[in-house]
Formats: structure tokens, sequence, C-alpha cells
């Protein structure tokens, strides 16, 4: 059963962020440089908030007119899951099934290691349905699995 450590193995570390006084346009420019769906807002190290594509989609919606020199502390989502290495993929799933969010920090030991998004997690998944198919054809058909 995969972990989220085995996604952050194969996807890497690499976590953006932005700072909480950090305006709406710095913010969509990284993203859009590092062609990400969010990044995480920080405040002295620490985590105050995550902002998504989705985030600025639902206030743009509501608004007359984007201030794109708006603080994306103003827009940002201020509840933030975490999930650690050691939690499987299927708890994943789960959690962000059930909150409807589609990128989680990762912590070990109050420290952040990673973030991983809902694309990470249905690609370990559908990997893994694989390749407990191709071990049912080779089982049934009397292959040696190791080939």
């Amino acid at each position: 059963m995969a972990t989220v450590n085995n996604l952050l193995l194969h996807k890497g570390k690499d976590v953006w962020s932005v700072q909480a006084d950090s305006t709406v346009r710095e913010t969509l420019r990284l993203m859009g440089e590092k062609n990400i769906g969010a990044v995480l807002v920080m405040e002295n190290q620490k985590i105050v908030g995550i902002f998504s594509e989705r985030d600025y989609a639902r206030h743009a919606s509501r608004k007359d007119s984007m201030l794109l020199e708006e603080p994306i502390h103003t827009l940002m989502t201020h509840s933030v899951y975490y999930v650690s290495p050691t939690q499987t993929v299927e708890e994943v799933m789960a959690l962000m099934t059930s909150k409807k969010i589609r990128h989680l920090p990762v912590m070990e030991n109050e420290r952040l290691v990673g973030l991983i998004s809902i694309g990470d997690v249905v690609k370990q998944i559908m990997s893994d349905k694989e390749t407990t198919i191709l071990g049912l054809e080779n089982y049934i058909l009397g292959r040696d699995y190791s080939g």
C-alpha cells in the first residue's frame, strides 16, 4: 500500500509559497511560472493558509472587479488540513474527498516536507491498480510475475 512518502519520492519535495502580504498578482505570477495550482501562504515560517486557482475563481466570480494588488491573505483559504508521510494514499484520498480539497501540505515532526495534489494521489492509485491487474493476469495465465 503506497504512502505519502512514496508520492514525495516520485514527485519531489519542492514546495512553493508566498508571504501573507504578497499581492494576488505576485502569487498568480509565481503559480504561472511554476505551473502549479496552489501555493502555501506563510507568515514567520508558519503556514497560515493556502491559495489555489479555485480560490481565485471563487473570489473573482463574486466581485465586480478583481484587484490584483490585493494582499493574498484576503483570498486564501484559512483552514489548512495536513497529512504525514506515513499516511496511505487511500487515507489521503478519503480526506481530500470528504473535505473537497485538492492540495495537502505534508508535515513531519512539525516541519513542512512537501505538498501533494489530487493529481499525485490519482496517479498513484492508477499505478497501484495497474500493478494489481498485471499480477492477477499473470496468476490466472500461470506466468512468472517477475517478468
